[in-house]
């Protein structure tokens, strides 16, 4: 009886056993079937963070450069260890030549004296009803003494010696008239081996722009009556003043102030500097409207093209300028480029290209202030790559002299960032190059999800576009090349500091567009009205700047590193070339 009760239990058991060993069983399966989908999550989530890494690494190493020290053998586009030797390519220079002259005889023979010149009516024109004040002469001067065109240059001193005066009762933009006039003719002064013609001519302008600054704030107004003396407001923008014109004409006033031994227009143009300094916005980029009555910056526009973009230029030039004495403006400049790499930096969402947006306000209840992210780039900002690179090996360096091309070890990690930035922006920027003619626009606008572009469409851009351009329409404005030399500015700057050949390279391919699709037959060249457009129209207008910049930077680019040296020289914003000096008395920022 006991051994059958036992039994039974056992059996019992056993059941019991046999269910709670299914429902573990079960329990189990369910258990690594969740583990296996949790597992396959967590390896695709990490397959595609390892993807994102991979195809977007440069875009991650300029947000984090300055706090994770990304260790390289060498710096970022840089193919080639050791130092490279900068050596002429005398044939392509020796083009370069050729083809200012065939635009400065063209310009010589139909409208000497002029300010500028139309070469297809074979005429030019002046600034003001009142006359001209040798916009073309001034501008082209130094860079027929840096090819040593010596006749051109005679001729070319002959006319400012007997027909150059500023006695004329008109208005004149304050800032090209500083930037191309004055700018050029201290630059002739220097090269001409202190030709006391130019200095004399120098010190003229100079004291008839000044009460430009006579303003409440001290920033000078946009205009300026040089026979009156008087500033003149302007009546398009509500008398505001635009901060890339009253920052920079620093460079100008500053070395007429140590020819002169006469510190005032030093004064003028540092207590801009101080103005911005004092009032700027955070996080230290300036939009493109100051309030000259008051100082302060308007709620507007920030970007680096129009209107924007020499401010930060200025910023580099004014710390290399005094040989690095002015700590301040490496301060100003460092804190710039931080906020430029943070917030305006981008990156295109097929082929990885870095540009730079624009920031546009929008005023909300109350004081609240949105900002709102715009893909637009100017072909002006292409002025940025190089700058960024010379900021480098300059602000951003460890060393006194720093090797060409450069070693990591040399640069500090906001150094490497920005010749990483830099490299990338030209890059870009000839992108931009590839278009029917070859010619970059004058703006393009970058792809971003929702913008209403079919994709689907053939021949729809995937990465950059000119915005209103469409078949069989008049050509937008976008659409243009005015010859300009942002994009050659910055090769001339990037082959001095790396001596990658790539950038000759495609230095020569702009030239050989411009060549082929920009020059008149019977002498100069014009602009392109549309840049996509085979064969191309013509506008009748060969703007002082081609020769002033882009053939000066085409010819700078094939020629020996000794020919202004970047160590011994700035280049202001319209390549008028400064020597790089000591200040012999104390400056407001020493």
């Amino acid at each position: 009886m006991a051994d059958t009760i036992i039994r039974e239990r056992r059996r019992a058991k056993a059941a019991v056993d046999g269910r709670d060993n299914g429902k573990t069983t079960q329990d189990a399966s369910v258990t690594r079937g969740s583990a296996v989908k949790s597992a396959l999550f967590y390896v695709g989530l990490a397959a595609l963070s390892a993807g994102c890494v991979y195809f977007l690494q440069d875009f991650f190493k300029i947000l984090l450069e300055p706090w994770i020290d990304f260790r390289e053998h060498a710096l970022h586009g840089v193919s080639k260890f050791g130092n490279a030797e900068i050596t002429a390519d005398v044939e392509r220079r020796d083009a370069i030549v050729d083809a200012f002259k065939y635009a400065w005889h063209a310009y010589e023979r139909d409208a000497m004296g002029d300010d500028e010149y139309h070469p297809i009516s074979h005429q030019g024109t002046n600034l003001s009803s009142a006359g001209g004040i040798g916009y073309t002469v001034v501008d082209s001067l130094d860079t027929m003494m840096i090819m040593g065109l010596d006749d051109e240059v005679e001729r070319g001193r002959k006319w400012v010696a007997e027909k150059l005066s500023f006695e004329k009762d008109a208005s004149f933009s304050t800032f090209e008239t500083t930037i191309r006039v004055l700018g050029g003719l201290l630059s002739a002064y220097h090269l001409s081996g202190k030709d006391a013609l130019y200095l004399e001519k120098a010190v003229d302008l100079a004291d008839r722009m000044l009460p430009a600054f006579d303003t409440p704030s001290g920033l000078p107004l946009s205009s300026i009556n040089l026979a009156q003396r008087t500033g003149i407001s302007d009546g398009d923008n509500n008398g505001w003043v635009s901060t890339a014109e009253v920052a920079t004409l620093q460079l100008e006033m500053r070395y007429l102030s140590v020819l002169t031994d006469d510190d005032v227009y030093w004064k003028a143009a540092e207590n801009v500097m101080a103005i911005i300094r004092k009032n700027n916005l955070r996080p230290n980029l300036a939009t493109i409207f100051m309030d000259p009555n008051s100082g302060a910056f308007i709620p507007f526009d920030i970007r680096l093209g129009s209107r924007g973009d020499s401010y930060y230029e200025y910023l580099l030039k004014q710390y290399l300028q005094t040989a690095k004495s002015e700590g301040v403006y490496r301060e100003m400049y460092s804190e710039s480029m931080d906020a430029i790499n943070k917030h305006l930096v981008q990156q295109s969402t097929t082929s990885s290209l870095i540009y730079t947006a624009e920031l546009l306000p929008e005023r909300k209840s109350g004081n609240d202030m949105l900002w709102h992210l715009v893909p637009k780039q100017d072909h002006l900002v292409c002025f940025l790559g190089g700058s960024l690179m010379l900021g480098a090996t300059t602000a951003g360096a460890l060393v006194e002299e720093v090797s060409v091309p450069p070693r990591p070890a040399e640069l500090s990690p906001e150094g490497r960032r920005d010749w990483r930035v830099g490299v990338e922006l030209i890059h870009t920027c000839m992108e931009t190059h590839k278009t029917a003619t070859g010619l970059a626009p004058e703006i393009v606008h970058f792809r971003i999800p929702g913008d209403g572009i079919d994709t689907h469409m053939m021949d729809m851009p995937n990465d950059w576009y000119i915005k209103g351009a469409r078949p069989g329409a008049p050509p937008p404005l976008d659409a243009r090349y005015i010859l300009r030399p942002e994009t050659v500015e910055s090769l001339f700057i990037a082959y001095r500091l790396s001596g990658e050949k790539r950038y000759r390279d495609h230095g020569w391919r702009i030239f050989q567009a411009i060549e082929k699709h920009c020059k008149v037959s019977t002498g100069g060249y014009a602009a392109v009205l549309n840049v996509d457009e085979l064969p191309v129209t013509l506008e009748d207008k060969m703007e002082t700047f081609l020769l002033s910049e882009t053939f000066k930077y085409l010819y700078l680019l094939f020629s020996d590193a000794d020919v202004i040296p970047l160590s011994e020289y700035v280049l202001n914003t319209e390549a008028h070339p400064l020597p790089i000096f000591m200040p012999s008395f104390r400056t407001g920022f020493s």
